[in-house]
């Protein structure tokens, strides 16, 4: 199927899951994640009415910034950052999604010419191989950036676990907003946290269900090259 045709019917799953949790369809935001497909894929997207693209790599998030910077998208960097490629990755990105630690704050304060948005990253199941703060780690973390003037922390990420369990990613995602809660609740300027980043290709309806402002989707969206 096309890119439209994906999108079309990703759409109507999103609001059929807001339906059922009361939230409104317009409350969620589709990220194309396009790391895995050519900049025609990533037009095709766009065209078909992505607003949102989302590569994890910085030379990914610049090969498509050049092809659709004049298209009024927005790009968010989705990987891991590590600290010495914040240089190239802050022209390009509107959204960073995986704020992790002290270092890497540290160099987007250095090296940002203005206030990024960044989501923090949270391993919430506790999986070695993921990246992210622990639970317990969170709120006194985004504490710690109040004087950063160039991180504004819009909201909390996660990867959920790989599984057909829906029980677990519910609760994952659930624990998530449970979180991002209490982090909106202090009212910090620096960080009004209204958004999570949560669910991909996989689980998104879930992830809607339980909250999610922005999901990140690629292959069942724009699919996979080769």
């Amino acid at each position: 199927m096309s890119v439209a045709e994906n999108l079309h019917i990703i759409q109507e799953k999103i609001n059929a899951s807001c339906l059922k949790a009361g939230r409104k369809a317009s409350e969620v935001e589709v990220i194309a994640v396009t790391k895995y497909v050519n900049t025609q894929k990533a037009k095709e997207a766009v065209s078909a009415g992505i607003r949102h693209i989302g590569e994890n790599r910085p030379e990914g998030l610049i090969e498509k910034y050049e092809a659709l910077k004049e298209d009024g998208v927005s790009f968010h960097f989705i990987g891991t950052l590590q600290s010495r490629k914040v240089k190239m990755v802050l022209p390009y990105a509107d959204y960073i999604h995986s704020l992790d630690r002290l270092s890497l704050a540290k160099e987007i304060e250095k090296r940002a010419e203005q206030p990024v948005k960044c989501f923090v990253q949270v391993n919430v199941s506790g999986e070695a191989t993921k990246h992210g703060l622990s639970m317990v780690e969170t709120v006194p973390f985004i504490e710690s950036l109040q004087t950063f003037s160039k991180i504004q922390v819009v909201g909390l990420m996660t990867m959920a676990p790989q599984t057909n369990d829906e029980s677990l990613l519910r609760s994952v995602f659930r624990k998530l907003k449970e979180l991002q809660r209490d982090v909106e609740a202090k009212g910090w300027a620096h960080a009004p946290c209204h958004e999570l980043s949560m669910g991909m290709s996989g689980d998104y309806t879930i992830a809607v269900e339980e909250g999610a402002t922005f999901v990140r989707i690629g292959t069942a969206l724009v699919g996979k090259e080769g």
